[in-house]
């Protein structure tokens, strides 16, 4: 897919603000599956931008505004081309997860964070769901499953910080808490997970199906990828059930959300403020290729 993303938040203050410094996170990465073909980011009141990419690979744009002023506005505008995903090997053993070396090699995959924290029957429960399944790829499906037999999506349902046992014993969350619950469980039988943040062109958040309309608005998405030994890291979609496609952008990946939350910032002035974030995303035909009728 030809994709232009357009990441807008706004914030409007009562009084005026200023010492306002932001790190933001909503540039698309590239790898075998989307090759960013250009990025764009734009602030006003107008701001230098120091870009550097962080210990996970994920781009940071980090810029400080000094000037008084009671509106911020931040535009990243994206262009993003998809591919199909590789067809992964299914017939790697599960008992290459309990190799020494490898749980050292990806020991930051495996350790619990405070988003995705593992109680003992979480932990059963995941023991349970793979007992029995001898390769990667299906294990991780299968937790993948259980997961989606556990949570409705229901926006506005739950709120950063909230634990994930919580989460589960209420049974509804949005995408974020369905890849901290599919990392958890994972994790918690020592298979390597990790957080990722991305966009979604979708018509609806929770059932992936690909929209209409040439152009829609969405918000921003997460899901997951688990490593599978010797073939590499193989996303997943719990929110949605499904396989990573084109239709997913990624943006990066972590621990879990504060690795590669999308905006954070600090200010000198009113706590009270407005905030606005939007995201639209345009299909386009490729280059060469003709519309069917």
């Amino acid at each position: 897919m030809n994709l232009q993303i357009r990441y807008t938040t706004t914030f409007n203050y009562p009084k005026t603000v200023r010492d306002s410094h932001n790190v933001l996170k909503a540039c698309p990465t590239s790898n075998a599956a989307q090759t960013l073909e250009s990025y764009d980011l734009a602030i006003d009141p107008p701001a230098r931008v120091f870009s550097y990419v962080d210990y996970w690979g994920t781009r940071v744009d980090s810029f400080g505004i000094f000037e008084p002023h009671e509106q911020l506005t931040i535009v990243a505008t994206s262009h993003v081309v998809t591919h199909p995903a590789p067809s992964i090997d299914l017939s790697i053993d599960v008992a290459r997860y309990a190799e020494p070396d490898y749980r050292v090699e990806y020991r930051a995959y495996l350790d619990p964070t405070r988003h995705t924290e593992w109680t003992p029957p979480l932990a059963e429960l995941a023991r349970d769901t793979v007992h029995g399944v001898e390769d990667a790829n299906g294990a991780a499906t299968r937790l993948m499953e259980a997961v989606r037999d556990r949570l409705s999506y229901a926006p506005g349902s739950t709120y950063v910080g909230m634990e994930l046992a919580q989460v589960l014993e209420n049974g509804q969350g949005v995408c974020q808490d369905y890849a901290h619950a599919h990392i958890a469980l994972a994790r918690s039988v020592g298979i390597p997970a990790r957080y990722v943040s991305g966009y979604l062109y979708a018509a609806d958040q929770s059932l992936g199906s690909t929209p209409d309309e040439a152009e829609i608005d969405v918000e921003t998405h997460a899901w997951v990828e688990i490593h599978i030994p010797g073939w590499g890291w193989q996303p997943f979609d719990p929110t949605n059930g499904t396989p990573v496609a084109e239709s997913h952008v990624k943006i990066g990946h972590g621990r879990d959300y504060d690795d590669v939350a999308p905006l954070r910032g600090v200010y000198h002035g009113p706590e009270d403020h407005e905030l606005g974030v939007s995201v639209r995303i345009s299909r386009e035909e490729l280059a060469g290729r003709q519309s069917q009728q």
